[in-house]
């Protein structure tokens, strides 16, 4: 019998710099826990189409619900580089999953675009714009876009000359700009950059 519901899904598989971050998120199977009566005053969407303040206040909402587990697993650019980005989300998702530390013949896990959970998880579906419709994970998009977008602003701290708290790692003109002048840093993704530096 299935427990839980589970949302997969990813941010960050487009930057040239920065991780991967792959978000799930856990609520029970329940009646009475459904996604709109655990998150009935937080907005629950794509977080793309989301504001950051609308974003941050669902995120505080998912780590506060006691019933609502969570867990978001980042694959560095090292990593990327090494193993390139499909295997490296692929880790994210299983090291994601396992971080939940649920049994896997009791969750039932639902998949952004063409996500797949390990072979153990028998009960798993990908749904295409998984995250604009189903609210699961929607939740889990939220979880790694505020935690990836975090951790940017974070290293633009450390390595203030490419603007990571504007673009996040994407590949603006400011950003490849700045690559232009001052090279890439540790954490950008050197296999992205093969035709620009």
């Amino acid at each position: 019998m299935k427990k839980w519901l589970v949302g997969v899904d990813e941010a960050g598989r487009g930057p040239i710099a920065g991780p991967v971050a792959v978000g799930v998120v856990a609520i029970p199977i329940v009646t009475d826990r459904t996604v709109s009566s655990l998150f009935g005053e937080c907005r629950v969407a794509d977080s793309k189409w989301m504001t950051e303040r609308e974003r941050e206040h669902t995120f505080m909402t998912i780590t506060e619900l006691a019933v609502v587990r969570s867990r978001v697993s980042m694959v560095s650019a090292r990593v990327i580089d090494r193993i390139g980005i499909t295997s490296a989300v692929r880790r994210g998702v299983a090291r994601a999953l396992a971080g939940l530390a649920l049994d896997p013949d009791k969750c039932e896990v639902r998949l952004d675009g063409l996500l797949r959970a390990p072979a153990v998880y028998c009960f798993q579906q990908t749904i295409i714009g998984g995250d604009a419709l189903d609210p699961v994970i929607s939740l889990a998009s939220i979880a790694a876009k505020v935690t990836r977008d975090r951790h940017m602003v974070r290293l633009a701290r450390k390595f203030p000359h490419y603007g990571f708290e504007r673009h996040k790692g994407y590949g603006t003109s400011a950003h490849y700009e700045a690559l232009r002048k001052h090279g890439p840093c540790p954490h950008h993704r050197r296999t992205f950059l093969r035709a620009i530096v």
